[in-house]
């Protein structure tokens, strides 16, 4: 059995530094004492650097389309799909193609396509149907339940090569030295409490495998008739950028959970949402039942380079609007004596907010459930529950070992406060005014930006500046309850499992529903199209290069366009600047001059890494180059360095060309530095970044390796060719922002 070596030779240097005096800014980390490995200090710029970023890229795949028996068979089926071809147009498609034989094209009808997707299904892993039984009144209750086994999903992640090397499996503190000590700071879950504490409950040999799990109704049609209730996963072992991500490592569904329809002569009685309550947690113990027994014994995973870890499953947090956190944690919401999820603060006391109550564990709650079933009558059996705000039902997390339901629970911002405090806040125009922001339903995105605007003043009563000084100023600083000051400890930074990645996945499942299906039996509908073309997906991301072609070729297929105008003369012109700009010695000491038949290979997909200004570490832009990426063309922005400093410019063309026996990476891009002029009031006022872009003519060849990272350039449409930088996607693209603007006086 190999052995994963968790301590490098880089690492192994970078900790001799530990013998000397610390100096200003440098990193301490502290890994778990399970873990084997030593705490090391690294020196700022070093630790930037990324220590335990991959070494190596993974083996490319020379046939990423199999199971389909040629490329050009993927092809044909991914269009296909996208297109929602009926089975008799997708036969008559297949049947032009056989009219053209410059490739093989071996499938035969919709039928053989269909049987290579299900083929593909090996590839990640695919849904099952179970059947939920649930009794009400006496009469069995049936529901269906769609989902993937969990554990499945985690060890695709596990053995895939591009997304395995981001993984961390040993807790670790981080402290920054700041001239007198090192203070500590979280940023992702393993840096945080709950994963530490976690790791010293399993045995010293085993791995945390750390889940998060979101849940939420969705509407499905435009008048929110049809409903959907998916279950979203991530990986809390993967980093933010990766695991709030999308695609193979971000957020995915696993399960579309049953909705019992309201019935207008039981609903809102004690029987019936103790009824409804079942029906979720019996389809959520189905969910969870590939991962209660390796929560207690672990389970061997021989990862993407051949190292076999033993992990230990825990659903480490749990992401979800107040509705759905009551449902998790069994409680009776607002019109409960605690309506907290939390701890036990009665409800008459939340306007307060400045003691402390009694957490709430989930061993307590069962043993509070065990009582009350003891009881001769329901009449105390219901005084028993009521005394903690429980509900009568069995709860799916109990099956899972070192997992609480209460502590997994976590505060969200954009959810929080359902009583009282936003009903009171004035109505104004054009601002969405709520009595509620946690019971409604609601996808329109301007109501998420309404309440960040109100939430500040909401909460303002919560804490008083003599009492609650310190949690004063953080109210200050945008922050709403103090649980949340807990849950940053326990889980990190509130990106880790605030809503909103898996709230953006709703329009994409209700688009699906639209455009996808026939409005009956929709969620099989739902789930098979978005696996599939999750799979599509994962097969294109491992052939997004063209084959080489030539120069001619290329100046060809794209007569017309002004940029690549004179491009084999642009080619040379920067390759023989750049050689001898870097004092590369030029092949057979003359200058370049590629000519028409030489080849270059070019790239719809690139990965950018750079150095995060938040925390220092390697964070990676996937970067599109395609002239049809989902049924649209996408040619992403970037920030260039170029020799008069940072600029801004889109992506053109990515291609290698060879000079001598050395492949080159390069980018042909249109620079958008082209004065603006006076710039209009508004920019100052809502500090916007404009740029301009210069015409197609004007564009331009730079190393791959001069782009700092990836951006979002949004038209102004008032003026032409004038662009405004997006700075509020991310904080790294904020405070890059922020020093262009310091720098240019701005």
């Amino acid at each position: 059995m190999l052995v994963r070596s968790d301590t490098n030779k880089e690492e192994r240097m970078l900790s001799l530094r530990g013998l000397f005096d610390e100096v200003f800014d440098d990193i301490q980390v502290r890994y778990h004492p399970n873990s084997g490995r030593p705490t090391q200090v690294y020196h700022f710029e070093d630790y930037r650097c990324g220590p335990g970023t991959p070494a190596a890229p993974p083996k490319v795949d020379p046939e990423p389309w199999r199971p389909f028996r040629t490329c050009i068979d993927f092809e044909v089926a991914e269009l296909a799909h996208e297109a929602a071809l009926t089975h008799e147009q997708t036969d008559q498609f297949i049947k032009l193609i056989h009219r053209s034989r410059c490739e093989l094209f071996m499938l035969q009808n919709c039928k053989d396509m269909r049987d290579m997707w299900d083929a593909a299904l090996f590839k990640l892993t695919p849904f099952t149907k179970e059947e939920v039984v649930v009794p009400f009144q006496g009469i069995d209750q049936t529901f269906p339940f769609f989902h993937r086994s969990l554990w499945d999903w985690v060890v695709d992640l596990l053995q895939d090569p591009e997304v395995g090397p981001h993984f961390v499996f040993d807790a670790q503190q981080l402290l920054k030295f700041d001239g007198n000590k090192f203070v500590q700071y979280i940023h992702e879950p393993w840096t945080a409490n709950a994963f530490w504490e976690h790791q010293l409950k399993i045995p010293s040999d085993g791995k945390p495998l750390a889940f998060i799990l979101y849940a939420d109704k969705a509407k499905l049609s435009s008048f929110g008739r049809a409903k959907g209730y998916p279950i979203v996963a991530r990986c809390a072992n993967l980093p933010a950028a990766v695991c709030n991500g999308e695609g193979l490592g971000g957020g995915q569904v696993v399960g579309w959970l049953p909705i019992v329809k309201e019935d207008k002569k039981h609903s809102g009685k004690l029987t019936f949402v103790n009824f409804k309550n079942t029906v979720w947690h019996m389809s959520f113990l189905m969910l969870l039942a590939c991962l209660a027994l390796l929560s207690k014994l672990g389970s061997p995973v021989k990862c993407w380079d051949d190292v076999v870890c033993i992990f230990y499953p825990i659903i480490l947090i749990l992401s979800a609007d107040y509705e759905e956190q009551v449902v998790m944690a069994l409680i009776r919401g607002l019109m409960g004596k605690f309506p907290c999820p939390v701890c036990l603060i009665p409800r008459e006391e939340l306007s307060k907010g400045s003691n402390t109550y009694r957490l709430r564990t989930s061993v307590d709650a069962k043993t509070l459930r065990a009582r009350a079933r003891e009881s001769m009558t329901a009449e105390v059996r219901e005084q028993v529950l009521s005394s903690e705000s429980l509900r009568d039902v069995d709860s799916a997390f109990d099956t899972m070992e070192h997992t609480d339901v209460y502590r997994a629970l976590s505060f969200d911002k954009l959810h929080f406060n359902d009583e009282g405090n936003f009903e009171s806040f004035p109505h104004w125009r054009n601002l969405n005014h709520f009595d509620q922001v946690v019971s409604i339903s609601f996808a329109d995105g301007t109501k998420y930006e309404d309440i960040s605007k109100l939430i500040v003043f909401a909460a303002h009563n919560v804490f008083k500046h003599d009492l609650d000084p310190q949690a004063y100023l953080l109210l200050q600083l945008y922050s709403e309850l103090p649980h949340l000051f807990d849950d940053i400890e326990a889980k990190g930074v509130t990106r880790n499992y605030n809503t909103k990645p898996n709230e953006k996945m709703h329009g994409p499942l209700k688009n699906t529903y639209q455009d996808r299906t026939n409005f009956k039996n929709f969620a099989e509908q739902i789930l098979r199209y978005n696996h599939d073309s999750l799979v599509a997906e994962y097969i294109r991301s491992k052939m997004e290069c063209l084959d080489a072609q030539n120069l001619d070729n290329i100046e060809a297929a794209n007569a017309g366009d002004a940029a690549f105008d004179r491009f084999r003369i642009k080619l040379n012109e920067f390759l023989n600047r750049a050689f001898a700009a870097n004092g590369i010695p030029f092949p057979n000491g003359r200058r370049i001059q590629l000519a028409v038949n030489d080849m270059i290979t070019e790239f719809r997909f690139i990965k950018v890494s750079y150095e995060s200004l938040v925390d220092w570490r390697i964070s990676v832009d996937y970067l599109r180059c395609n002239p049809m990426f989902h049924g649209s063309p996408r040619y992403d922005c970037v920030i260039l360095q170029a020799e008069s400093g940072p600029i801004f410019a889109k992506l053109l063309s990515v291609f290698t060309c060879i000079v001598g026996d050395v492949t080159y990476p390069i980018a042909l891009t249109l620079p958008y530095d082209q004065p603006v002029g006076t710039r209009p009031r508004k920019d100052k006022d809502f500090k916007f970044w404009r740029v301009k872009a210069k015409p197609r003519a004007s564009a331009e060849c730079f190393s791959v390796q001069s782009i700092i990272r990836g951006c979002v350039l949004a038209e102004d449409s008032s003026r032409v060719n004038e662009f405004l930088v997006v700075d509020t996607t991310d904080t790294d693209i904020f405070l890059r922002m922020k020093e262009i603007r310091t720098e240019a006086g701005y």
